[in-house]
C-alpha cells in the first residue's frame, strides 16, 4: 500500500496551477483502486481546465463527517519548476519542498489515507475541491449541488500557531471582503478649478470615512477574532493639468462571523459609490463537542499540547460553514509556508494529520 509520505510526493509532483485535471484524475483513480467507496467527479470548473471536484463516500448513518481539501495550487516560482514543466521536489531535514507541499497536497494525502483506513461510526466523506485559490470555485459548486455534511475537518494549515511545530485546531477564521469605492466628478482645465468637481477630493473624503471605521470583532468558543479594514490602492486622474473626473479606491476588509464594517457609509458622500468585488466568508465552529473531539485527537497524535486557535486566512471552511456545516481547520501548513518560493511541509506532521483525521473519523459521534 502507498504510505502517506509517498502519496504526498506523488500528488506534489503533478502540476496543478494551470490545469487541475491530471491531479484530479490521479486522486479519483487512487480512491477507486484503494477503497470500496462511492467515488464521483463533478463538472466544477470544467470550462476552466479544472476538471471537477473529487468526492467519495463510505459508511452510513449519522453524523456525516467530511475530510476536505483542495488540489489546485498557486503558480509556482521559477525555481520550483523543472525544465520540462514539472515541479521540483526535494526532501531534506525531514521536510518535503515543492509547490503544494504545504498548501495543501500534504493534507490531501493525509485525508486520502485516513479515508482509506478508517472504519467510521457514521458516514465518512472525502472531498478534494478545485479552484480554492480563485475564490472557492469547487466548494461553491459542490454546495450548490447538495454537498452538506454535518461536520467537516478542512485540512488547511493549523500547525505552528500555539507553538513551533504544534498542530493546533482552528475553531474560527477570518473572511475577506474586497471592495471598490468609485468617486466621480466633472473634468475641467486645472487652471479653472471652479469649473469642475474633483473626483480625487471626493475619494479622499471617502478614505477618511474608511479610516474612521471601527474594526469588526467577535468571540468564538472563548477566542477573540478581530478583523480589519484598510485602503490598499488608489487610482485617479488623467493628466497633470486636468481636474480628475474619476478616482477609484480599493478596500481590503478582513471580516469576522456576524460582523461587518459599515463601508456603505461612504455612499453618503456626493458622487461616491461602493461595490463589492469579492466576499469570502469567515468561519466559526458552533459545536464545542466537535471542536473538542478534534482537539483530543490532535493531542493523542503528538507529544506537544495543541490548542484551539483562530486563523487569519479565509479557506473553503467559510463556504461550508455558511452553508450549515460545522467546521474546524486542522492541517499541515505552518505560518509563512504557503505560496512561497521555498514552500515545504514536515513529513512527520503530514503523518500526524493522517492520525488525527483517522481517529476523529473512527470516534466522533460514538
Amino acid at each position: 500500500m502507498t504510505d502517506v509520505r509517498e502519496l504526498t510526493r506523488e500528488l506534489v509532483s503533478i502540476p496543478s496551477h494551470e490545469s487541475e485535471v491530471a491531479v484530479g484524475d490521479f486522486i479519483e483513480q487512487w480512491l477507486r483502486e484503494h477503497t470500496d467507496a462511492e467515488v464521483t467527479r463533478d463538472d466544477a470548473g470544467a470550462d476552466e481546465a479544472r476538471g471537477g471536484n473529487v468526492i467519495a463516500h463510505k459508511g452510513t448513518g449519522e453524523p456525516s463527517l467530511a475530510l476536505v481539501g483542495h488540489h489546485d495550487v498557486v503558480p509556482p516560482d521559477d525555481s520550483q519548476v523543472t525544465e520540462d514543466g514539472g515541479y521540483v521536489l526535494e526532501e531534506r531535514d525531514g521536510r518535503l519542498y515543492g509547490r503544494g507541499t504545504a498548501d495543501m497536497k500534504g493534507a490531501v494525502a493525509a485525508a486520502m489515507c485516513a479515508f482509506r483506513a478508517a472504519e467510521p461510526t457514521g458516514e465518512l466523506v472525502f472531498a478534494s475541491f478545485v479552484g480554492e485559490e480563485v475564490g472557492g470555485v469547487g466548494a461553491r459548486h459542490a454546495i450548490d449541488d447538495g454537498f452538506a455534511p454535518d461536520y467537516a475537518i478542512v485540512g488547511e494549515g493549523s500547525t505552528g500557531y500555539s507553538g513551533k511545530g504544534v498542530t493546533d485546531v482552528a475553531v474560527a477564521h477570518k473572511g475577506r471582503r474586497g471592495s471598490t469605492i468609485t468617486a466621480r466628478g466633472e473634468a475641467a482645465h486645472a487652471s479653472e478649478v471652479e469649473q469642475g468637481e474633483n473626483a480625487i477630493y471626493r475619494a479622499t473624503d471617502a478614505v477618511d470615512a474608511v479610516r474612521d471605521l471601527d474594526f469588526p470583532e467577535t468571540t468564538v468558543l472563548g477566542h477573540v477574532l478581530a478583523g480589519s479594514v484598510a485602503v490598499t490602492e488608489i487610482e485617479g486622474g488623467s493628466a497633470w493639468n486636468v481636474i480628475p473626473e474619476r478616482c477609484s479606491v480599493t478596500v481590503d476588509e478582513r471580516t469576522v462571523p456576524g460582523e461587518r464594517a459599515d463601508l456603505e457609509r461612504v455612499e453618503a458622500i456626493e458622487g461616491v459609490e461602493w461595490t463589492v468585488d469579492q466576499d469570502l466568508p469567515p468561519m466559526a465552529c458552533g459545536d464545542p463537542d466537535f471542536a473538542d473531539a478534534v482537539l483530543d485527537a490532535a493531542t493523542a497524535a503528538q507529544d506537544s499540547q495543541p490548542e484551539h486557535v483562530v486563523k487569519p486566512h479565509a479557506t473553503d471552511a467559510g463556504w461550508l460553514s455558511q452553508a450549515g456545516t460545522e467546521c474546524v481547520v486542522c492541517g499541515v501548513a505552518e505560518p509563512g509556508e504557503a505560496h512561497t518560493s521555498t514552500e515545504s511541509a514536515s513529513l512527520a506532521v503530514i503523518e500526524r494529520c493522517y492520525e488525527i483525521y483517522r481517529q476523529v473519523a473512527e470516534s466522533f459521534g460514538e
